[in-house]
């Protein structure tokens, strides 16, 4: 009983540790993580989001280095940024999020973990610009397929309204997110447009992009049609 006690508050104590190094970082090491994410993501040869997907995706979220510790009940937590298409499939000025959940059976330990989701129509896009919403209740999703020129029609695309991936450690694979919830960091949107707007006004109201968030757009630009 003891013993068991002592793994809970030590997974407890890591988790409020990752919580803490996530506060510390600033608005602009997690973009220039972000933008990192998809960089390394879309150069890989054979292990990456499929072109097709990404080039018919309506939204993409990009969560960083989620953190994730493990005792009994699991929890993750993370901070990233969603960015959708206009009407002429320019990708928008980027919003900020909060990746938050639990998870019963997660093995004790910690590790970070960067995910990446696509939502693939309007109808995902709608509920991604949401206070908040959890994913697998308010919206499906499936992991998705794995490889550059992996074909796209999968069951998962046809049914999905999101499709999500993780890598950890130098892995890329398809992940289940179901449970976990992603709601709008304010606090992070006040950082970066001196203001507390929510995505909804971010991504549909033609916010000026300020220059600290000109290469993460650059960059989904250049790896997608």
């Amino acid at each position: 009983m003891r013993k068991n006690l002592l793994t809970s508050i030590a997974g407890i104590i890591a988790m409020f540790g990752f919580a803490t190094n996530l506060r510390a970082e600033t608005v602009s090491e997690r973009l220039g993580s972000a933008t990192l994410v998809l960089k390394e993501t879309m150069d890989a040869p054979d292990k990456g989001i499929p072109q097709d997907l990404l080039n018919g995706a309506q939204c993409i979220v990009v969560v960083p280095g989620v953190k994730k510790a493990a005792f009994v009940v699991g929890g993750k937590y993370g901070r990233g940024f969603i960015s959708c298409r206009d009407k002429n499939r320019h990708w928008s000025t980027p919003g900020a999020v909060r990746m938050e959940g639990g998870s019963v059976g997660w093995q004790i330990g910690a590790s970070e973990t960067d995910v990446v989701l696509l939502v693939m129509n309007e109808g995902g896009m709608r509920r991604l610009l949401q206070s908040q919403f959890t994913l697998g209740a308010s919206a499906d999703v499936a992991a998705g397929p794995v490889g550059r020129n992996a074909s796209a029609e999968t069951d998962a695309k046809m049914t999905a309204q999101i499709l999500s991936w993780s890598r950890s450690r130098g892995v890329f694979a398809g992940v289940s997110l179901n449970g976990a919830t992603l709601r709008e960091d304010t606090d992070e949107n006040s950082a970066l447009y001196g203001d507390r707007l929510s995505n909804r006004q971010i991504i549909l109201g033609n916010v000026p992009a300020p220059v600290l968030v000109s290469e993460f757009i650059t960059t989904l630009n250049r790896y997608s049609q």
